[in-house]
């Protein structure tokens, strides 16, 4: 494998971001400093914490950055919901994003039972 970047988990990761700034951008202005911050902020984690990981020396610290990487995703679903409960999004839009998100969670969980057996 070459870099981060030909993870297909990463990959996804990054297309949810684009996705998570493309949903954000209707928000209202005044969760610019709150949610609309809180959101994207979350999903750049997801992505940044995968590539992070994978530059570190081990399997056990990768395992770590990949768990904040989770930690990021389950967070970005939470905030994913209360955009929708406050109707900034509607439920086309929370059921494509949280499908995708939770495709991204699965991945990185199978990435991560496959990295333990290797440990």
């Amino acid at each position: 494998m070459g870099t981060f970047r030909d993870l297909l988990i990463w990959q996804k990761s990054m297309v949810l971001v684009t996705e998570i700034y493309t949903l954000s951008n209707n928000f209202p202005k005044e969760e610019i400093y709150a949610l609309t911050s809180q959101l994207r902020r979350s999903a750049i984690s997801i992505p940044s914490n995968i590539a992070e990981g994978y530059g570190r020396n081990g399997n056990k610290d990768y395992l770590k950055f990949l768990n904040i990487a989770v930690a990021s995703l389950f967070e970005l679903q939470t905030q994913l919901e209360i955009a929708f409960n406050l109707k900034y999004i509607n439920q086309l839009q929370f059921n494509k994003t949280y499908e995708d998100s939770r495709e991204v969670e699965r991945m990185i969980s199978a990435f991560c039972r496959k990295i333990k057996t290797d440990l």
